[in-house]
């Protein structure tokens, strides 16, 4: 399954680049399943995010390594792929693009390809995985159009 969603910033492409750190991955943390950030080490190749997804009385390992980084002057993204998923998640690949829209817009772009372990358990998360991206919209034209004021 693929999940696209499209966010415009009124912020140069440079700093939104400069600004996607440790402090906006915990901003962008959905509140359901809580998330606890174990281990942030950035966003070029060879980095991992290790988090723990908390469901009460069931905590799952989620480990993210960054395995492509581009970088132009029109686009740049950074890719996480999973090495450890929570049950049921059997593939994640998410591509965060930055493209340049103008001098002072740049449009986020979070590409997320991912596999469950049936299709009809895919199909009944598709919701969910729409709703978690969906949910930062705000918060990054939070986030982004405060910097560039």
């Amino acid at each position: 399954m693929k999940v696209i969603v499209r966010t415009q910033v009124r912020c140069p492409l440079e700093q939104v680049w400069q600004r996607f750190d440790q402090e906006l991955f915990e901003a962008l943390a959905p509140p359901f399943p809580p998330v606890r950030l174990l281990r942030y080490d950035g966003n070029q190749e060879g980095d991992q995010v290790h988090l723990s997804l908390d469901l009460g009385v069931v905590q799952f390992a989620w480990v993210s390594l960054i395995t492509e980084v581009r970088r132009s002057e029109t686009e740049s993204y950074f890719v996480d792929e999973g090495l450890a998923l929570p049950p049921l998640l059997t593939y994640w690949r998410h591509r965060h693009r930055l493209l340049r829209l103008s001098a002072h817009h740049t449009l986020i772009i979070d590409e997320v390809e991912y596999r469950m372990a049936s299709r009809a358990v895919e199909i009944a998360a598709a919701p969910g995985f729409w709703a978690q991206f969906l949910y930062r919209q705000p918060i990054y034209r939070r986030y982004f159009d405060t910097a560039s004021a």
